[in-house]
Order: C-alpha cells, then sequence, then structure tokens
C-alpha cells in the first residue's frame, strides 16, 4: 500500500484500500450525484493535464472560491496539487476588496467559482487583478467558462506521463497551500502550509478518531477553512464516504437523507440546533412537557464514563428512552460522533449531546498549525468535558510564563506568505506562539482559558478575560450575540445583540406586544427580563469581571456586515466603533 506523504496520495491511497462506489456524492438538480474513488482519481488527473495545457508550472497559485462544499472542489484540489502548483482557496463571503488584495498577494494565475454571486465579485474587481489569466465555474454560468472546458484540454492522456514526472518531483516539505486567515483586525495574512505539515495531522488525528471504513459523513463547514479540508483528507484516509450538505438552510433534511455516521460542527451550529429543540419543547404541555425539561435537567448535569452513579445512569437510559432518542432521530438516526472546532464549545452543549448519546469531541488547532493540536477521543477515557482534549501524537506543547500556548511540530506552517516580520512575531524557536492562553492538567488535558490579544484590564488594574464571559451569558436564550468591553474602563459592560426570534415568542407567551427590532431594544420589559439573566450569569464570576451594565444591539450581527469574521469569530474592534455612541453612554463619555 502506498504511503501518504503528500496530500493527492490521499485518493490514491483511499482508492487502493477501500475502492468506494460513493467517494464524494453532490446533490445536483435534486438528486445525490456519487464519484467513485477510480472516477475520483480519472477526474483529477484529466484536470491536472488541461491545466498542464493551460500552461500551469511547478509553484502556480490557483484559487478556488466556492458557496459550498461539493465534489469539484476536491477534484480540482488533487489536479493543482499534482503539478506541484498551490491551490489558493478563499473564503466566498469576504469583500471585494478582499478578494482583490488575496487574488493579487498570492498571484494567482486561474481561478475556479462555484456560482454567479462568486463571479460577480471576481468580475467586478477583474481590472484590477495582475496575474489572474482566466476564470472557470461550477455552475453553468453563460457569462464564463466552465470547468469541463479544463477536463474536456486534459482528454488526451498522452501528456499523463509528465503529470507522473512532475507528481514524483513533489516533496514532503513543499509548499501545498496558502490559507488566508480571516484576520480579526487588518489585511488577511496568507499561511503557508506544506504537504507535510497537513498529512502528518491527517495521520496522527486518525490515531483520535472512531472513523470506520463504509461510513457516512456529512460535510458543511467551509471547505476553504483548514478544519474541514484537513477532516476532508482524513475521511479518504479512513475510507467514508462523503456526502457534501446542499446549504446551511437544508441540513436538517440533508442529515434525514443521508442519515451520516459522522460530521464536524462548529459552536454555533450546535447552539442553533439546542435552540430549536428547546423550543419544540416549550411547545409542549402537561406530563409531556415536564418529562422533557426532566431529561434536560438531567442531561446538564451528565458527566462521561458513568462518572455520576448507578442512579444517575438508570435516569439517563430512561431519559434516552423517552425524550433523547427523538434528538437522535432528527439529526438522522445514524450519528454516532460529532468534531467540534474553531471556537470554544459550551459545556453545557458538551453535556447535553453527550446525555443524549451523540457525543460532541471538542478539538483546538490554529490554520497556522494545519489544525489540530489536541482533541477528545471519547474511547479510553480520553474526553473530559471543558476540556479540548489531549495534545495529538508528534506535536509538542508548552505552557509560556504569562500562560500562552506554544506548539512545536510537524504540523506548524512554514510562515505566512511574503511577510518574514509577521512570521517572525509568530514562531520563535521553532514554537508557534498561538496567543491562547491555557493549562495543561495531570491527566495531560488542555484547556483554553482565553485569548492573550483579547483579555484587557479594567482602570482598577484588574484583568478581565472577555471569552469566558461571552460564553457564560450566550447560555441565555435571550442572547444571541454578546461582546464584553471595558478596557481601561472602571468596570466591564456588554453590548448585546438580543435573540429576536426568541423575544417575539417569549413576548407572545406574556402578552407583550413588541414593534420593531428598534423599538423591542429599548422596551423596558425585554431589558428588565435581559437584566435577570445577565445577574443571573454574574453569580460565577469575580467581583471585578461582573458586566455592571448593558446595551441592546437593534442589527442581527453577520458576517456581510462586518460584525463577525467568516469563522463567526467577533471582529471587536469594528462592533466597538459600530455601537461607539451605546459604548459612550455606558460609560458616560
Amino acid at each position: 500500500m502506498q504511503k501518504v506523504t503528500r496530500l493527492f496520495d490521499f485518493p490514491y491511497y483511499s482508492h487502493e484500500k477501500y475502492n468506494l462506489s460513493n467517494a464524494l456524492v453532490t446533490k445536483v438538480n435534486g438528486k445525490w450525484v456519487s464519484t467513485s474513488s477510480q472516477e475520483y482519481i480519472d477526474k483529477a488527473n484529466a484536470i491536472s493535464r488541461g491545466l498542464l495545457k493551460l500552461g500551469v508550472e511547478p509553484n502556480d497559485k490557483v484559487a478556488i472560491i466556492s458557496m459550498t462544499n461539493r465534489t469539484e472542489w476536491n477534484i480540482v484540489d488533487i489536479g493543482i496539487l499534482q503539478l506541484g502548483a498551490q491551490n489558493v482557496p478563499i473564503y466566498p463571503t469576504i469583500s471585494e476588496e478582499d478578494y482583490e488584495y488575496v487574488l493579487n498577494h498570492s498571484e494567482a494565475k486561474y481561478c475556479f467559482v462555484s456560482c454567479s454571486e462568486v463571479l460577480e465579485k471576481v468580475l467586478s474587481v477583474s481590472s484590477k487583478l495582475k496575474k489572474l489569466k482566466d476564470v472557470f465555474s461550477f455552475d453553468d454560468l453563460g457569462n464564463c467558462k466552465n470547468w469541463t472546458e479544463v477536463l474536456e484540454l486534459g482528454k488526451d492522456t498522452s501528456s499523463q506521463q509528465i503529470v507522473e514526472e512532475r507528481k514524483a518531483a513533489v516533496q514532503p516539505e513543499d509548499l501545498a497551500t496558502l490559507i488566508y486567515t480571516s484576520g480579526t483586525t487588518g489585511r488577511p495574512k496568507g499561511v503557508m502550509l506544506s504537504h507535510n505539515n497537513i498529512v502528518s495531522n491527517v495521520v496522527s488525528s486518525e490515531k483520535r478518531v472512531p472513523f470506520d471504513s463504509g461510513g457516512k459523513s456529512l460535510s458543511f463547514l467551509p471547505v476553504c477553512h483548514i478544519f474541514e479540508r484537513m477532516i476532508l483528507y482524513l475521511y479518504q484516509y479512513c475510507g467514508v464516504q462523503v456526502y457534501f450538505a446542499e446549504n446551511l438552510e437544508k441540513i436538517s433534511d440533508n442529515l434525514k437523507e443521508i442519515k451520516p455516521n459522522v460530521m464536524t460542527v462548529v459552536p454555533r451550529l450546535l447552539e442553533k440546533v439546542y435552540d430549536k429543540i428547546i423550543m419544540k419543547g416549550t411547545e409542549l404541555t402537561g406530563v409531556k412537557k415536564k418529562l422533557f425539561f426532566w431529561a434536560v435537567e438531567l442531561g446538564l448535569k451528565y458527566e462521561p464514563y458513568g462518572q455520576n452513579g448507578w442512579l444517575y445512569e438508570k435516569k439517563l437510559a430512561l431519559a434516552r428512552k423517552l425524550i433523547f432518542n427523538k434528538w437522535q432521530e432528527a439529526l438522522g438516526g445514524n450519528l454516532d460522533i460529532m468534531v467540534s472546532g474553531s471556537a470554544a464549545l459550551q459545556t453545557r452543549l458538551s453535556r447535553i449531546f453527550g446525555a443524549a448519546a451523540i457525543p460532541v469531541m471538542e478539538g483546538y488547532g490554529l490554520t497556522e498549525t494545519s489544525p489540530v493540536i489536541s482533541v477528545n477521543d471519547q474511547r479510553d477515557h480520553g474526553w473530559k468535558i471543558g476540556s479540548v482534549g489531549r495534545i495529538i501524537e508528534g506535536v509538542e506543547v508548552k505552557i509560556a510564563d504569562d500562560g500562552e500556548i506554544l506548539c512545536k511540530g510537524p504540523n506548524v506552517m512554514m510562515g505566512y506568505y511574503k511577510d518574514p516580520d509577521k512570521t517572525a512575531e509568530v514562531l520563535k524557536e521553532g514554537y508557534f506562539h498561538t496567543g491562547d492562553i491555557g493549562e495543561i492538567d495531570a491527566e495531560g488535558f488542555l484547556k483554553i482559558t482565553d485569548r492573550k490579544k483579547e483579555m484587557f484590564k479594567t482602570s482598577g488594574g484588574k484583568y478581565v478575560a472577555p471569552q469566558l464571559l461571552e460564553n457564560r451569558f450566550k447560555q441565555s436564550r435571550f442572547v444571541e450575540q454578546i461582546m464584553v468591553v471595558g478596557e481601561g474602563e472602571k468596570m466591564p459592560a456588554a453590548l448585546i445583540q438580543p435573540n429576536f426570534e426568541f423575544l417575539y415568542e417569549w413576548a407572545n407567551r406574556h402578552n407583550i406586544t413588541l414593534g420593531e427590532n428598534s423599538d423591542i431594544i429599548l422596551n423596558e420589559k425585554v431589558i428588565a427580563r435581559i437584566q435577570e439573566e445577565i445577574d443571573l450569569a454574574n453569580e460565577d464570576f469575580a467581583k471585578w469581571e461582573k458586566v455592571k451594565q448593558f446595551r441592546l444591539t437593534p442589527d442581527v450581527w453577520s458576517v456581510d456586515d462586518g460584525h463577525l469574521t467568516p469563522t463567526m469569530k467577533l471582529r471587536r474592534k469594528i462592533i466597538r466603533e459600530k455601537y461607539i455612541d451605546l459604548y459612550n453612554n455606558i460609560y458616560g463619555h
């Protein structure tokens, strides 16, 4: 069996070992269309030959921008990499200005786009793109060449020998991809990841995941992000069938159709699933409602490995039979495991989904570490709620004197593209400085306590870790998004985007009439009710950390309006600027 040392080795390894008829599956015109592992390889080779004809040389950059995950993405990815060229995946939702910056900074020669929406953005900046020669689309669009034209160009197999030579010339330590991080500040940075960076991460992560060959996965997190991309290579390595969700709105339909065994999630999605389930529970009446909330109450105390004792386990078995099995059915009925990354997972979500026998294994990592540094594993007592698991094999982590997590290993990036200064700031003596604060407990579990850059000092000289507070406040169903502020001020305060959908439902139940969003945020009853939630959450924190005041914002915070990065992290500076009047009102400036 061929050893995997470069990213394009994965499909060959997968085909030889598992020979899947449903390697990659995408819904086209209402039908699931399968690509076998053999077709995957054949088409990737055709893309390589087509790109050869288009003059793609080793170290050329080719961009892929897709609104959804789909089979074509993976075929083109392998086709690019086999030539010793580099794939530059770009977030579809970034601004036109960032499109222009990334395409120029990476010097992309060609670009593959998914649909008209992405194409429009590329076309709007095309006159400013210095190196871009042509654009191909996955969807059939009248005003753009289709990706099948590249397949056609590569139909003639006589140049396959050149492809083989190019493949043979690619070394594991060669650059494979540039991933531009959606920085919460400033311009995106191009993270350089080698074949070995990502391959080593896949091989080490495989030891932590109980994936069975032939199992099904549902993929919907953006593949332009290293987390989902690494997972897609991991699925191939483990022989898991990959089904691509149509979009976020259709996800619950897709779950029921596919009945996956595994999927990757971000905490935001789990919060939404949980809120929806709870909302349904509140609509129940009588005994059913009592039972539902008894099960939820029980679930929120869940500890793995029967740590709560036999009586709890007896009650849990009953709750699973009466209530939680319906949760499982809603997620397709076969989901054995979810893997969570990209942001901190609230422990209540770990507990409730664990109680429902759909455990969520939280991991930790960054784009710069390809990405996994640590991950929980349900087997052999490798799962601890509130931690991000144990460090994966081959990776070394040490905690600096100021609490910062430093990481060393084959997964650490080559550096930032064309930016030696920024590289030198984070890579020191072989260690990558993550910017996260954490600790390793006696059993070797890593816990993240905050973002170093986001901690602030009040005017009283006390440190406040906003993420800890925010995660606690977001447990309230009234709070959709929250940003804790107060750097250099006398006390912490918060800007809150209420969960408007839930507020309407709550108002309805209490015969309160609510108007527009701009009226809701000034409604005294709403403010008083949210104050109760704040008071309750404040009980968990020291006196100097408590949120003393808050203001509600009328807008829904979104990626498009600049409140959030594409991975749903807060753009703190921008949010503060947008609501500077509210901020000044809190502190009497």
